[in-house]
């Protein structure tokens, strides 16, 4: 039964083990966690550089956060239902399909666009809200600074995923930032809105976010056919060796 973190070294211990779950199983549901250990630390070294206005704040910030996401995954591995999100994402590590990008902007969305907002809204509820947007803002500049050596790491175990640019016309970094930045500034919204509620409005208004979010998850699995078939011949030769890619994917 999960045990939820209390602090920051917690969730890092989590993560580790759910990353050494997932090199011993070879399981795809190691990618995510292995770049979202990578910011945790970063947040982590910001709140002792007094990189945030509020640093116990902060801290209690990520392991709200974190916590979503380490439910949703027990609940998956337990066989009881996450949010559809979140499920979208955890499915899509039994096909071989996916690739490596497209697991990790599945993270990305549903913990962004879904989590955050409401993580952000427990840790400063009601009017203090707007005293936390500098702080958030700050966590994603920490994930822009990671950008390039996220897009090496991909690179170099994806060797054909410059053909998104002359299909799409967006390399893996700039999908990256445009899709963090969509979800930085949706997630602030839907905070705004769901302070605003009463704790009677708030379930409806998460499943209400919920099923506009999965919408976007299956976009990133099936993006329309001619990215499906570029995506299709830059899997056949990405590296289909998961533990090795979640040791290249650790920073």
């Amino acid at each position: 039964m999960l045990k939820l973190a209390t602090t920051i070294d917690d969730v890092i211990k989590q993560l580790d083990e759910i990353i050494a779950a997932a090199i011993e199983e070879e399981s795809r549901l190691g990618f995510f966690p292995v770049l979202y250990r990578t910011v945790t630390i970063k947040v982590k070294e910001g709140i002792a550089a007094g990189r945030f206005e509020n640093g116990e704040r902060m801290e209690r910030l990520d392991v709200i956060f974190a916590n979503r996401y380490l439910e949703a995954y027990e609940q998956f591995r337990s066989a009881a239902p996450p949010t559809s999100s979140w499920l979208e994402a955890f499915e899509a590590a039994k096909s071989w399909r996916p690739l490596i990008l497209q697991h990790l902007l599945l993270g990305i969305n549903a913990h962004i666009n879904l989590d955050l907002g409401i993580a952000a809204v427990q840790t400063s509820s009601g009017e203090q809200l707007p005293t936390l947007k500098h702080d958030f803002d700050e966590i994603n500049k920490i994930l822009e600074e990671l950008l390039d050596t996220v897009q090496q790491k991909i690179g170099s175990l994806s060797r054909l995923l410059g053909l998104l640019d002359k299909v799409g016309g967006r390399t893996d970094e700039t999908i990256f930032a445009f899709s963090m930045e969509m979800a930085r500034d949706g997630a602030w919204r839907f905070a705004e809105k769901f302070a605003a509620l009463t704790p009677e409005q708030r379930p409806a208004a998460i499943a209400e976010r919920d099923e506009k979010i999965v919408k976007l998850a299956r976009r990133i699995v099936n993006p329309g056919w001619l990215l499906r078939l570029a995506a299709l011949v830059i899997r056949l030769f990405e590296s289909g060796n998961v533990p090795k890619i979640i040791r290249t994917l650790s920073i």
